[in-house]
């Protein structure tokens, strides 16, 4: 009796309402020799209630109390036996840890053994109905108080919460039998032998392994055989770099030799891409899983150094897999995120990942979450890396329930992860597992923990591995002997030399043998493109006036629009009838013939659906029924793909990184976020710089995501303006210095060999193009698209069926058309420019009738820059000067990018002068007479046909 750490609390009234529709009984106090009950002593917190009942009840409190009095805060967590889990060695007055506190509640230690009735709510009786208090407060102590803490009462759904009673109450749960302690044990022989060997073999090399936490493998293990026996099919993981390439090893089923080569520092590098250093990279397997003899595919998303920035894009790879499976419930596919505990508690996509979980558009039905609670952050103490008690309180925002468990247990570890596992199949909803253990190394294996935290390090070097503490345990009572356990282990040891003799004979690391979602049947055998061609991306007539005419109906009967809506769609049907489209309708239209073709289309965004600018209305509202939408884009046509068009929540980082991760299941789908603003991308940056930019060169990994970014200088002020072109062209790989040869497959080879395509349209057609271009290359690279804000309903910006239809393509420049271009020799001035300054610069060259003195050339691609058709045009106006003009500022924009790639198309024979905004720190003035008068200052100059006379270049 001295360590009875069980809660107790007063029953409230609000407790008691909620109790009294489910049949709860109050407890009856008897004694065995007695015949009625007696009364309960009264409490000096709470009055004549029953002391019993307040302990029972305890759970149901108002989350605020009852955080005092949660039997986790007293748990033994910690297996160093250093800190309390939950930072608070605090416990409150009212907790009955000895027995002189029972007077506390006008109890003596003689009530100790007088029975009480059991409430039917109760599973910790078992088959018996009565049980003394000393029995009572013994059992409860043994479930909530031991090697697990558990967090689940503030979850306001009380079946979900008499379920998780049930797992952990009743009584004889934890039994083992006597084969799964003998996998268990070998499981963890092989998840710590693993990294014995590597320390052995690379004992200078980092590898951020697992020694502290080997658990963690036989807990994923677990957690992947209890999925698979409720029927899922496929596991999508993510993971920080800390026992990677055990996971890769032991979960995967890597094949060993492929993981001890990445050691060899003569290991050559194929060329298909600049690699990533070993713990980042990725796998996909199927196998069939030992426990069920089902078939299971396991695939472990590759990820960088940025903690936590792989949990959306697992989510949105998860999502797409469900999608292609028709998987709506999460039946067949699942997702498993394993996290460190100063990451957890400190990296906001973590948040914003959890408020994707229950979106329609965005949940996955349910994610184990496994934290790997080193109870430190590199070399920070988790007291100075967090506010919350635990790492894991962000869980609680989504009602998730919350296990903490001893990782030095590996029995009560197994148990907790096999709850999780049946809690997300059952529930469908994200559970926490927080493996509460330590770090047995440094950071990483160079690192000296000692300089920073030299008390916890003198009892971690004391620390008795789990290995030998769980092996000592089984042979004691007999499960295995000694013998058995040695050949365990020198099974898997010899395996390991095995393996390590046959990684000597790898010269050459092929990235593409760690490729995380291979695309089948899409890239030729060796994965290579199968054509280096993309075929005309028009449509024919038919078909886009087809769309028009559905994009300016509604296909639901009954359905009331708003009489805004109704004038839209009554333009929509005036130019579906004119054979022109605007932009929303060269959108609608490029979408709806790739659905046509079989191409499912996503777009996702905030506010997406109607469209920032009012222009898009992919969803029609009835104005009489509430939640009563339509989708004229899913009415096109019987036998068409599916479109689906969301309004995320309101994140960058997490949605984007999101639809990434959708974008890499197939390669057979136009993923598209849209910002609501160009420059909102910025919180995003993480996403764009790890996995947009250089997925491809660090993991050998396509993907075809279309980033649409509204951009433009319009006097908004210096938020909503740039979508800051400069930051994506200067990612941008192609080489500025290198004259290119012009072969016949050249404008194809140059987006195969870009790590993305960043193009500003100036029409609806080269959207509509663009977009259908996307799909139709033998290739996925990811596609930045500036899109304009005033030119979508701008009355030059529209373009004719006849730059759509079949044959027609995606132009990268669009030359000179006018006057100008009919006498070339007479044009004293040639301006080059991209997207809306387009047509400022065509209404000022009209205004002083320069038609045929100028021309302007508008470059719709510009990374890959397009070298041969600039020197085209620069050739045809051989005595014109060059002019670029752009309405950013000049350390803005695109005018850093494309001069010296001009110059080395000219052979830096001609000079490109720049016409445009002054540098500047901010993007965009606030002022709106201010820019206004810079617009019209560099428009006076890019039509001063002296302003560059007498200047050197």
């Amino acid at each position: 009796m001295s360590q009875l750490r069980l809660l107790p609390s007063r029953l409230g009234a609000q407790t008691s309402r909620l109790l009294a529709p489910h049949g709860v009984q109050r407890l009856s106090w008897c004694s065995r020799s007695s015949g009625p009950p007696a009364a309960f002593p009264s409490s000096k917190v709470g009055g004549s209630s029953s002391y019993m009942e307040e302990m029972y009840f305890a759970w149901l409190e108002n989350p605020q109390s009852v955080h005092k009095i949660r039997g986790h805060h007293v748990a033994q967590l910690d297996p160093l036996g250093i800190l309390d889990a939950d930072l608070d060695s605090f416990v409150p007055s009212d907790l009955i840890t000895t027995i002189d506190k029972l007077a506390f509640y006008d109890l003596r230690e003689a009530d100790l053994d007088k029975e009480f009735q059991l409430p039917t709510t109760t599973f910790i009786g078992g088959s018996e109905h009565t049980l003394s208090l000393r029995e009572i407060i013994r059992r409860l102590e043994s479930t909530y108080c031991q090697h697990i803490g558990l967090e689940f009462m503030f979850i306001n759904d009380v079946e979900q919460c008499q379920w998780i009673r049930q797992k952990f109450e009743t009584p004889g749960v934890m039994q083992f039998s006597s084969e799964e302690k003998r996998t268990l044990l070998a499981r963890l022989v092989r998840s710590m032998r693993f990294e014995d060997f590597l320390a052995r073999k690379w004992s200078s090399e980092k590898r951020f392994g697992l020694e502290g936490c080997e658990v963690m493998i036989p807990a994923l293990k677990t957690i992947i055989d209890k999925s698979s026996e409720m029927g899922i099919e496929n596991v999508i993981l993510g993971m920080p770099h800390r026992g990677r390439l055990n996971v890769l090893a032991n979960v995967i089923r890597k094949d060993l030799e492929q993981i001890f080569c990445q050691f060899d520092p003569k290991l050559e590098a194929a060329d298909e891409g600049s690699g990533d250093v070993k713990y980042h990279l990725g796998m996909y397997h199927e196998r069939i899983n030992r426990v069920t003899n089902r078939n299971i595919t396991l695939s472990l998303v590759a990820n960088p150094s940025h903690l936590e920035a792989v949990d959306p894009v697992v989510q949105g790879k998860t999502k797409a897999e469900q999608f292609y499976r028709g998987d709506a419930q999460g039946r067949k596919v699942m997702s498993i995120l394993v996290h460190g505990d100063a990451a957890f508690a400190g990296q906001g996509v973590v948040y914003e990942t959890f408020h994707l979980s229950d979106l329609p558009s965005y949940t996955t039905n349910g994610t184990v979450h496994v934290v790997v609670n080193n109870q430190i952050g590199f070399t920070t103490d988790p007291r100075m890396a967090r506010s919350s008690p635990y790492p894991t309180d962000v869980a609680r925002v989504v009602n998730a329930p919350i296990f903490h468990v001893n990782a030095d247990d590996p029995e009560a570890v197994i148990y907790v992860c096999s709850v999780a596992a049946e809690w997300r199949n059952t529930f469908n909803k994200d559970v926490v597992v927080d493996l509460v253990c330590y770090r047995r190394r440094g950071h990483n294996e160079m690192d000296e923990p000692m300089f920073t935290q030299p008390l916890m390090y003198k009892q971690i070097h004391r620390q008795v591995p789990v290995l030998k503490k769980y092996a000592d345990k089984l042979i004691a009572e007999g499960t295995v002997t000694l013998q058995e356990f040695e050949e365990e282990i020198a099974k898997y040891d010899r395996i390991c030399e095995e393996a390590y003799g046959r990684s000597k004979d790898k010269k050459i690391l092929h990235i593409k043998h760690w490729l995380d979602s291979p695309w089948p049947g899409f890239f030729s055998v060796d994965g290579e493109p199968k054509s280096m061609t993309c075929p005309a991306t028009g449509v024919p007539e038919d078909v886009l006036t087809h769309i028009g005419e559905v994009a300016s109906s509604v296909p639901l009967e009954d359905f009331k629009i708003h009489t805004g809506l109704s004038r839209i769609l009554r333009g929509r049907a005036d130019l579906t009838r004119m054979r022109t489209v605007d932009w929303a309708l060269a959108e609608y239209m490029a979408f709806g013939s790739l659905l046509k073709e079989g191409i499912h289309v996503r777009l996702s965004g905030q506010d997406v659906e109607r469209g920032t600018f009012s222009h898009r209305h992919h969803v029609l509202h009835d104005q009489e029924v509430d939640r009563r939408t339509c989708v004229p884009m899913n009415h096109l046509w019987p036998d068409q793909a599916p479109y689906t068009v969301c309004n995320s929540s309101l994140s960058e980082y997490g949605v984007l990184g999101f639809e990434l991760g959708y974008a890499m299941a197939s390669p057979n789908a136009l993923v598209l976020w849209e910002a609501q603003f160009g420059d909102f991308h910025n919180t995003a940056q993480c996403i764009i710089d790890q996995f947009i930019s250089t997925g491809q060169a660090k993991w050998v990994r396509h993907n075809g995501i279309v980033l649409l970014l509204p951009h433009g200088m319009e006097g908004m002020g210096p938020e909503h303006s740039s979508a800051r072109p400069e930051r994506f062209l200067q990612m941008s790989n192609d080489d500025s210095d290198a004259y290119p040869a012009f072969t016949q497959d050249f404008e194809v080879r140059q987006l195969y060999d870009c790590n993305w395509i960043v193009v500003n349209c100036s029409t609806p057609a080269s959207y509509f193009h663009v977009l259908r271009r996307q799909i139709l290359l033998p290739f996925r690279k990811p596609l930045i698209i500036f899109t304009p804000k005033s030119l979508l309903r701008h009355p030059e910006a529209k373009s004719s069926f006849d730059q759509m239809v079949s044959g027609t393509s995606f132009q990268r420049v669009i030359p000179e058309d006018g006057a100008a271009a009919r006498a070339p020799e007479q044009v004293r001035r040639l301006i080059f420019c991209t997207g809306k300054v387009y047509y400022d610069l065509l209404k000022e060259r009209s205004g002083q009738g320069l038609d045929e003195q100028v021309a302007v050339t508008r470059l719709e691609q510009i990374s890959p820059f397009p070298f041969d058709l600039i020197k085209r045009e620069a050739e045809k106006y051989a005595g014109a000067e060059l002019v670029w003009c752009q309405e950013e500022h000049k350390n803005m924009g695109y005018y850093d990018y494309i001069s010296p790639r001009f110059m080395t198309i000219l052979g830096r024979a001609r000079p490109i002068w720049y016409v445009g905004r002054d540098p500047a720190a901010a993007p965009a003035t606030g002022n709106r007479n201010t820019h206004l008068v810079s617009l019209k200052k560099f428009l006076d100059t890019a039509f001063n046909l002296q302003a560059f006379e007498g200047k050197t270049f």
